[in-house]
């Protein structure tokens, strides 16, 4: 399942060179990821009150072409593998069919106490 997640670019994303500047980009991967998450019925704020979040454990990225202000581009999330604690995403930023970034994110949930715990069952049901 690939989840798409478009969004314009904004005067503010973009650096004195006119492109986006690069930690943008991993803001927008987060909010796709969100957005994808949502769509799968899970309330992260539920989560967090029942004392679950979701974190980032790694990203390796690749910037491959820049984005301009006001490009429109489209954010594609697909679930590359996983486990019952980590989530291994593909996410691609691209404008048109050109991917301009690519990143590997691996994500996990915490408890509290920051120890790792078990992905929701919506996400699980889905890595199998």
């Amino acid at each position: 399942m690939t989840h798409q997640f478009p969004l314009r670019v904004y005067y503010e994303d973009t650096d004195l060179a006119g492109i986006v500047y690069y930690a943008n980009y991993l803001k927008f991967i987060e909010r796709a990821r969100s957005e994808w998450v949502r769509e799968m019925g899970i309330d992260q704020v539920q989560m967090k009150a029942d004392g679950i979040v979701f974190a980032v454990r790694r990203v390796e990225a690749d910037y491959l072409q820049p984005a301009r202000f006001d490009d429109a581009l489209v954010v594609e999330t697909t679930m590359d593998e996983g486990s019952g604690v980590r989530l291994i995403c593909k996410q691609e930023v691209k404008r048109g069919a050109e991917v301009l970034f690519s990143a590997i994110v691996t994500v996990i949930c915490m408890n509290e106490a920051g120890a790792v715990v078990r992905l929701p069952a919506a996400i699980r049901r889905s890595v199998h």
